[in-house]
């Protein structure tokens, strides 16, 4: 079986993660695509939301597709998530099952600076999928990884949490960057001061 891991803060689910989930289950014929919100992330500073609104967003967004999945795996375990030791215990639980890790192309360049990336690189395939203004040149990649990361199209949508987030702030709508269900439960629970 293979399983995408679209891994991310969340904060708030897009469109632009459902895309791109999209985008490397067709190119790669995925079984299914589960999506792992963090529960602190390394790289980022601190969600605006907490771990459960953002799984609870993540939810909501994907229950109608009938491949993805939500794993709440870094929420529970709570502290500082590196990928490493999810995968850890994802290969533990699914012995059987060959895992993908699916990123945005500004983290595909990141990806030498991500904790024990080599042993990681060893243990799954990452799906790097494009993001304007962020070209996949895999030729600046050290050798190790350029073999471990293939490369899905989707369509080029300009879009990121930071910016819906302030938008919100600034009492834009952000009607439509996110799916329906994402914006009213945004809505109900009062999340980044939005106005709807």
């Amino acid at each position: 079986m293979k399983i995408g891991i679209m891994g991310g803060t969340f904060d708030p689910l897009h469109i632009g993660h459902l895309l791109a989930a999209e985008s490397a289950r067709d190119s790669y014929q995925l079984d299914e695509v589960w999506f792992m919100p963090s529960h602190i992330p390394p790289h980022k500073e601190k969600a605006g939301a907490t771990g459960e609104q953002r799984l609870m967003m993540v939810t909501e967004a994907i229950k109608d597709h009938p491949s993805f999945r939500t794993l709440d795996i870094e929420v529970r375990r709570g502290g500082v998530s590196y990928t490493i030791d999810t995968i850890e215990e994802l290969q533990e639980t699914y012995p059987s099952v060959d895992f993908y890790f699916i990123i945005g192309a500004d983290m595909v360049n990141y990806l030498p600076k991500w904790d024990r990336i080599e042993d990681l690189s060893e243990m799954l395939t990452f799906i790097g999928v494009g993001r304007p203004g962020s070209p996949l040149d895999l030729l600046t990649l050290p050798s190790y990884l350029q073999r471990r990361v293939l490369l899905a199209d989707m369509p080029l949508v300009d879009i990121s949490s930071s910016e819906i987030r302030e938008k919100a702030e600034m009492g834009h709508s952000i009607r439509y960057m996110v799916p329906e269900r994402v914006y009213e439960y945004i809505i109900r629970s009062g999340l980044y001061e939005i106005q709807p």
